[in-house]
């Protein structure tokens, strides 16, 4: 591919040439792998001849996880829903298959996490609330929040 400054125009606006070879097409199928587990959504070929799961599908795996969203080059990549075999579900923004953005993290005991993610870790202001319904506020870093404020409402 060739990047082509565009002198003279006010905008700034880049243009493209794109080879014939850089060129793919998205296609759409159902896919079964040998150890059972499945893909039906848009996929594409890449340059190697390869399949790589590519645009917006859900995958099956046998032990029961499955996740409906968004893929890129093969990788859970933009907006999807993470259902985990023990029932706790992940839903929100993934980069390179992690957790990573704005989401909401459900755990089996109903107690849940809503607020941003960083390589699959809590990451900044958010909100946890307890199997009770309790609600907690404050920072979170990783897998620790300090000065966490509770929130009781009668």
């Amino acid at each position: 591919m060739t990047e082509n400054n565009t002198q003279g125009s006010k905008t700034g606006v880049k243009s493209h040439e794109i080879s014939s070879s850089e060129v793919v097409a998205m296609k759409k199928g159902v896919f079964i792998f040998s150890n059972g587990d499945t893909y039906e959504g848009d996929f594409w070929i890449n340059e190697d001849g390869h399949v790589e799961r590519h645009g917006t599908g859900t995958f099956f795996r046998v032990d029961g996880l499955q996740y409906r969203g968004e893929w890129f080059k093969d990788k859970m990549n933009g907006q999807g829903k993470l259902t985990h075999p023990s029932g706790a579900v992940y839903e929100g923004q993934f980069i390179s298959n992690k957790y990573f953005g704005e989401g909401k993290y459900n755990f089996p005991d109903g107690s849940y996490y809503e607020g941003r993610f960083v390589d699959n870790k809590v990451q900044g202001y958010s909100t946890f609330t307890d199997p009770y319904g309790q609600v907690w506020k404050g920072t979170f870093h990783q897998s620790g929040a300090n000065a966490l404020k509770f929130k009781l409402e009668m």
